[in-house]
């Protein structure tokens, strides 16, 4: 389509496929899944892929607009906080005498085209009959990634025959979640929420030109602008808004006075500079995150779109705020954090965005009184996290749900699935080896990682056997409640209490003074140290010497076998399939719980167990959880079966890209999209992280014939490079010191002078 208006030049159309992701036509029933799929996000402002006009058709789910933090909740009953749906500011209706001008269009020509090399979305539609005007429409929308307080959205319309009385109208729409008025004016709105008292406002300015003259409008109101006049053929129409949104965490009497701010720079560049500087923005972080597949294009894909969420949904400038389990793209799961978080994504940031795992992490840090208050209410001491948190860090995993035959079903995990803590721990530990960041560990790491190891140490309770038990929990498997001795559970806490004590004796000989002063404030002496020793060295695993196993939790292998296999083929989980009691019964597990555990810490297998607890495990789980086959292909991949981890790569990656598996219409699946990248570095690149420098055992399938992408270590950048076909690991240094590379075994020290080069047995 050639349209000589402002956007014609900064189209896509780049040629490379693997930046782009298209839909043509417009299906109602999938619409929701569109918006999703195509959202676009900063971090702290979250933009669904919704139409730019109306097109004639029913809505299945109003707007969406999300700013990140904002909660309220919905109701003065409630108790659970949810991310607030802000005023969506994107609304535009183009209107003939009789009706809108989109209200038959040709839906075939309907385009959507994500570019995440830019991170933009753009959309054409056309109406060619059934209307006094035949007309073609493009839109451009994005929230820069820039100044993230700013919004753009640039419309051409262009007349192709046919003359009219037109009209275009601009407004900010409401939301369904009410939001109690502030402030109105021409160019800014604020509101605020009823009852969490957070202040949110919108300051924009909007323009129309057509064939190149700026017209007035003839109606102005808050937020809201109209123009008329008479359309010929061949005109061409140009809309531009820049919004700025800001979000206060209390009523603040000058709410808008930092949008109005934002929005006066944002002007004072033009909608040209906000892209250009966007775009830049964009190119950076592909240049430090970006993963380059040869021979497997449909995996190149789903590793940009990945990248492409992954690096939409953080900020690094707010540590109030974490990203949520489907990020700012939809509404499941109430905006809450979960274990996915740490567990899930800190990884990538760590290695690739290091500025954004600290934020991260440091909300969490911010959130240590609520966990050390929820761990005092249920008798034990240090810091139990959330299971479900929102912007305090307090607890606020809904008490019931309704279950698929419509009964009232308590939800356990808030008070049972504590493993949230070790995980927490995990993701604290693994940006301190990845970065070495001494001010945030002096500051904030090493309170986390002794707060969460005092926790279970304080959990596990010596029984007349000799050793610790950890009772009455929810693993990763969320299908057994009230379990005893869970293996992911039991074995997390080991590592979490061994990290405390390594953390002390780290302290204490680097930082006495830091030390010094923690153990004074938390009351840390060397005799609760020696108990600690004591748990770590007496918390029951389950591992049988004699089979390599590890039982899932306390009498799991007793419970009845299920042939998971005969259930090939269904579209729902096997707790709906079987009955809720029947699953409890049964060993059917809903996702990866001792395979997780042999993901996150392989050296807790012993020689060959690893393969064998994967043989086990692998054939009783039911993938009830998009979380569930990403650790499973990492698994399989550090196992050396790449071919199997590869089926788990695209099955993970179906669920968003693909129309079969889940419906999308809550959200991307943020946690699954990490774990694609996780399976690709972690597992088919093989890399690990060790005190002393980084390992690689790559085992990338037969199809994949090379694999680049680049890692921050320490304040050191590289680029790695695997060549499937010669079997090569070429490593290059391009920022940083010296450093140790572990490659097959082997320990080698490269510099910014050459590349290291090894020759690998690279297993296909």
């Amino acid at each position: 389509m050639n349209v000589a208006g402002p956007l014609a030049e900064d189209m896509v159309c780049d040629g490379d496929p693997s930046w782009l992701l298209c839909e043509t036509g417009y299906e109602l029933l999938r619409e929701s899944t569109f918006e999703t799929r195509f959202a676009v996000s900063n971090g702290f402002l979250g933009l669904r892929g919704g139409l730019a006009a109306h097109l004639g058709a029913c809505r299945t789910i109003p707007p969406r607009f999300y700013v990140a933090g904002l909660f309220d909740t919905p109701t003065p009953d409630s108790v659970i906080p949810e991310l607030v749906p802000a005023p969506d500011w994107t609304q535009v209706s183009i209107l003939l005498p009789d009706g809108p001008l989109m209200r038959s269009p040709d839906r075939s020509s309907r385009a959507l085209t994500l570019d995440m090399r830019r991170g933009a979305l753009f959309m054409d539609a056309r109406q060619t009959c059934n209307a006094p005007l035949e007309v073609r429409l493009r839109s451009l929308r994005l929230v820069s990634l820039d100044a993230r307080a700013i919004g753009m959205q640039v419309i051409d319309l262009r007349i192709d025959s046919g003359v009219s009385d037109l009209s275009f109208e601009a407004a900010s729409g409401p939301t369904d979640f009410e939001l109690a008025p502030e402030r109105a004016e021409l160019d800014l709105k604020a509101w605020r929420t009823w009852r969490s008292g957070q202040s949110l406002a919108i300051a924009s300015a909007a323009s129309l030109e057509v064939d190149g003259v700026e017209r007035q409008p003839v109606e102005r109101g808050d937020l809201t602008w109209a123009w008329r006049w008479t359309a010929q053929p061949g005109q061409v129409v140009t809309f531009r808004r820049i919004v700025a949104v800001t979000r206060h965490h209390a009523t603040d009497v000058h709410a808008g006075a930092r949008a109005r701010r934002e929005l006066a720079a944002a002007r004072t560049i033009g909608w040209r500079g906000i892209l250009a500087r966007h775009e830049a923005a964009w190119a950076e972080r592909w240049r430090c995150s970006d993963i380059q597949v040869g021979g497997d294009p449909a995996a190149q894909a789903a590793l940009r779109f990945a990248i492409f969420h992954l690096n939409g949904a953080a900020n690094p400038d707010d540590p109030h705020v974490s990203v949520a389990a489907r990020a700012l793209t939809g509404d499941d799961y109430r905006g809450h954090v979960f274990w996915d978080t740490e567990i899930f994504l800190v990884p990538f940031y760590a290695l690739t965005w290091p500025e954004a795992a600290r934020t991260l992490l440091m909300y969490r840090f911010r959130s240590l009184d609520a966990a050390r208050a929820k761990a005092v209410r249920m008798g034990w001491r240090g810091a139990l996290y959330a299971w479900e948190s929102a912007d305090t860090g307090a607890e606020v995993t809904p008490p019931q749900t309704v279950g698929p035959d419509r009964k009232i079903l308590d939800i356990l995990c808030g008070s049972q699935e504590q493993h949230i803590s070790a995980d927490v721990a995990y993701a604290t530990w693994q940006y301190w080896q990845a970065t070495e960041d001494e001010a945030f560990l002096r500051e904030a790491g090493a309170e986390i990682i002794l707060e969460t190891a005092r926790f279970w140490a304080s959990r596990a309770t010596l029984e007349a056997d000799g050793l610790r038990h950890i009772r009455g929990v929810i693993g990763p498997d969320e299908y057994h409640e009230r379990v005893d001795d869970n293996a992911f559970t039991n074995v997390m806490a080991r590592w979490n209490i061994a990290r405390g004590l390594d953390i002390a004796v780290l302290l204490r000989e680097r930082w006495p003074d830091t030390w010094e002063r923690l153990a004074r404030s938390l009351d840390l002496g060397e005799p609760e140290l020696v108990q600690w020793r004591e748990a770590a060295e007496t918390i029951a695993t389950s591992f049988d010497p004699a089979t390599g196993l590890y039982e899932q939790f306390a009498g799991f292998s007793a419970l009845e076998a299920v042939d998971l296999n005969a259930y090939a083929g269904r579209s729902v989980p096997m707790d709906v399939v079987l009955g809720r009691e029947r699953t409890q019964r049964a060993q059917v597990i809903k996702q990866a719980d001792v395979v997780a555990l042999l993901a996150l810490l392989p050296e807790a297998f012993p020689s060959a167990s690893g393969g064998t607890n994967f043989n086990h495990y692998e054939q009783r789980c039911g993938h009830g959880s998009s979380l569930s086959r990403v650790m499973h292909g990492l698994a399989a991949a550090r196992l050396g079966r790449p071919e199997a981890a590869l089926g788990y790569f695209h099955q993970s990656a179906a669920i968003d890209l693909a129309d079969t598996h889940v419906a999308i219409g809550g959200g991307i699946h943020i946690a699954a999209l990490g774990g694609l990248w996780l399976m690709a570095i972690f597992g088919f690149a093989g890399l690990s992280l060790g005190a002393n420098g980084l390992a690689f055992d790559p085992r990338l399938p037969a199809s994949w014939h090379g694999l680049d992408f680049r890692v921050q270590w320490r304040k050191r950048d590289l680029a790695v490079a695997l060549d499937g076909k010669n079997r090569e690991l070429r490593v290059t240094l391009d920022r940083g010191d010296p450093m140790t590379v572990f490659a097959g075994g082997t320990a080698f020290v490269i510099a910014m002078d050459g590349p290291l080069v090894v020759r690998l047995p690279i297993d296909g």
